[in-house]
């Protein structure tokens, strides 16, 4: 889902990604997320051909400092220590500077401020689940490294169809692109004289993940790594129903005259992606379907 202000896919506060954790492990239903999430990454060995492109003060300096808002599960969000940021997002770019014989430095910011800090050089790069648009483009370099859209769960086993689930129940999270889709789902059955959805809003997705976890609705949708990661922290108890559809791409940033650098990075993801490592990472956090093969510095979007 999109939030206006920022254009960023659907953002879990850290109350949010807690409140995942306990009320999942109310249910009896939580994996613990030692399971997966802490799950060691396979180090990446520095190529010296894609190091040689990173720009001289940056190698000189050898780290890249990160601005990222830490609060969107399973991107990016902090541990239970309230200090270390963590995620998938994570995992990966410190894969990428790895590739780039870099060290990371993750710092904690608003969404909001998170470009212009990069524009200004407080930050090195921004990562922090940044839909690529073109608006975003013409501030800042993007470098697309996943796709992310709408997806639908429901507990396993479950008999569930995305395109034809009039009479069903379904939980979404309030204020969210996907309320307005269901919506015109739910019209749509009308229309053709079946019942409507019962649409279920909740403040947290948290409580969308519940409600169809304890079986008061049939189903759910959410943003694709959110509701990947549902999954995963539901230990297999709801199931992904369909294929992830509305797509966008994720994109690191960079200040907008360093492409050059964008190409370095772009050729580390192309290696993660041919040994294997990117597979892993993204494996490990229950999010592989939002894969990609074409990692592009400036992607065309519409």
């Amino acid at each position: 889902m999109f939030r206006i202000s920022s254009g960023r896919r659907a953002i879990l506060g850290l109350a949010v990604a807690a409140a995942m954790t306990v009320s999942l492990a109310a249910c009896g239903e939580e994996s613990g997320d030692d399971t997966g999430s802490n799950a060691p990454v396979p180090s990446a060995s520095a190529d010296t051909s894609l190091a040689d492109k990173v720009p001289a003060a940056i190698k000189s300096a050898g780290k890249l400092v990160i601005g990222t808002d830490s609060s969107y599960a399973p991107s990016e969000f902090l541990d239970a220590d309230g200090k270390t940021v963590k995620g998938f997002d994570v995992d990966l770019f410190n894969a990428v500077a790895q590739k780039l014989g870099l060290k990371t430095e993750w710092q904690s910011a608003t969404f909001d401020s998170i470009i212009p800090g990069v524009s200004s050089g407080k930050y090195t790069v921004g990562v922090s689940s940044f839909t690529v648009n073109p608006d975003r483009l013409k501030e800042a370099t993007m470098v697309s490294y996943f796709s992310a859209g709408t997806q639908w769960a429901a507990k396993a086993g479950a008999t569930v169809n995305a395109d034809d689930a009039c009479g069903k129940k379904i939980a979404v999270q309030t204020a969210t692109v996907q309320v307005d889709d269901v919506k015109a789902r739910s019209k749509k059955c009308t229309d053709a004289g079946k019942p409507k959805i019962t649409i279920d809003q909740y403040q947290a997705q948290s409580d969308a993940t519940n409600a169809v976890v304890t079986g008061k609705d049939d189903a759910m949708l959410a943003d694709s790594p959110v509701c990947a990661y549902a999954v995963k922290q539901t230990s297999g108890k709801l199931a992904l129903v369909g294929e992830i559809y509305d797509s966008a791409p994720y994109g690191y940033v960079l200040p907008k005259d360093q492409a050059d650098f964008g190409a370095a990075i772009e050729g580390a993801l192309e290696s993660l992606i041919a040994d294997g490592t990117y597979k892993t990472i993204l494996s490990k956090w229950g999010v592989e379907a939002g894969a990609i093969t074409d990692p592009a510095v400036n992607p065309q979007v519409s």
